[in-house]
Parts: structure tokens; C-alpha cells; sequence
């Protein structure tokens, strides 16, 4: 197993991390381009023009890279990586978990409330069970999540998640087994190595020699 990528396959397409050297399926990393000021830009939907830079999606990772300039070295030239990057990149990630739930929520396939959450998981039809990181302990260990790798997401915020509902706050949700629910696994699985050690900004881990794989 892989964080982001689920079961390894001989399928899936895989990058090397510039600052672990690890290969890896391409979900379980994320992905940077140099832009034209020469400043490190995150591309998470994989799409940006450029050279590749891939990192391991966990805060601790991007935190060296930045810290250690290891973009530069990954590059062949001097590139700025901003300071805040790992913040960044955080963020960026919790909005695209958002926003897929909110339009699973559009497409039928996302609900929320303690009582419809447990009737999807009890019938089966749940793909993943969501629950806000604020929740009470008591309150999220009343339902259990579907079988299955990743099925529990927990890195979001009640007001992140409910952002996603139209609503202030939610608590508890699931989302249906249907077209969205691997984007989503996917998606939470990489904001969950920024949130699920509570890893921060600019987390640094001890230097080493780095090498680079491009796209």
C-alpha cells in the first residue's frame, strides 16, 4: 500500500521523490513545476507545462525540500521555493477535498447527518465515511467505516467540511460509492501526510543525497 495510490500496480504510472529518492505511484505524490520568475509552483492536478519536481504528499518531505533547496539541486538551477510553501500546499489540498465532496453532494453522491451517514454504511452503499476532526470522540466512534483501504477520511475541519454541504458546520457524512469516491480517497489520502501527524509548515527531517525523477 501507498499513501494517495492505493494497492501498487504494474499499471500505474510511478515518479521518484526528490527528497526521499523513493518510486512511487504518481497518486501518492504531488507534483511541482518551475514557473517563469523561477518559483517553485505546486501543480496538483498534474497539468502545468514544465519539468516535473515530484515529492512525497507529506508535509515533512516538502518541508526539507524547501528547506534543504533541494528543488534547486532537483532542477540544475538556482529556483525559489517559497517559505510558505508547505502551507500552501495544505490548503490547496483541503479545497480540492472540498470542493469533490460538494460536487459528489450535487451529483447525488455525498450525504451528511449522523442518521443518513449510519443508514448508508448499515445498507453498504457508503464508499467512505467523513468525519470532522473537531467532532467529538464519542459522536465519530458511533459509526464505523466501510471495508476497504482509506475509507475513513478525518483531516477535515466541521467548517471545511461543511463548506462542502452549504452548511457551517458537519460533523458526519458519506460519500456513495459512485464516480467521485476514488478522486476523493485519492485527494484526502494526500491532505492526510499534512494533517495526520500534525506535521507543519516548514517541517525538516535530516539532509541527505537526493536525486530527481522528470516528467
Amino acid at each position: 500500500m501507498t499513501r494517495g495510490g492505493g494497492s501498487k500496480t504494474r499499471e500505474e504510472p510511478e515518479r521518484r521523490c526528490l527528497v526521499t529518492r523513493e518510486t512511487g505511484p504518481k497518486a501518492g505524490l504531488i507534483r511541482f513545476v518551475v514557473g517563469p520568475d523561477e518559483t517553485v509552483v505546486a501543480d496538483l492536478a498534474g497539468k502545468l507545462p514544465g519539468r516535473g519536481l515530484w515529492v512525497t504528499a507529506e508535509a515533512e518531505a516538502l518541508g526539507r525540500a524547501v528547506q534543504r533547496g533541494l528543488f534547486s539541486r532537483a532542477a540544475n538551477r538556482p529556483v525559489k521555493a517559497p517559505p510558505g510553501l508547505v502551507a500552501d500546499v495544505e490548503a490547496m489540498l483541503a479545497g480540492r477535498v472540498v470542493d469533490l465532496i460538494a460536487l459528489a453532494r450535487k451529483a447525488g453522491e455525498a450525504i451528511s447527518g449522523l442518521e443518513k451517514v449510519k443508514a448508508a454504511l448499515v445498507s453498504g452503499q457508503a464508499a467512505l465515511l467523513i468525519q470532522a476532526s473537531d467532532g467529538s470522540a464519542r459522536g465519530r466512534s458511533e459509526l464505523r467505516p466501510p471495508e476497504g483501504a482509506e475509507s475513513l477520511v478525518s483531516w477535515l475541519s466541521g467548517h471545511e467540511l461543511g463548506l462542502a454541504f452549504g452548511r457551517d458546520s458537519v460533523i458526519h457524512a458519506a460519500v456513495l460509492k459512485g464516480g467521485l469516491s476514488e478522486r476523493i480517497r485519492i485527494e484526502a489520502s494526500r491532505l492526510a501526510g499534512f494533517r495526520a501527524t500534525g506535521a507543519g509548515a516548514g517541517a525538516a527531517g535530516t539532509d541527505s543525497e537526493v536525486g530527481a525523477t522528470a516528467d
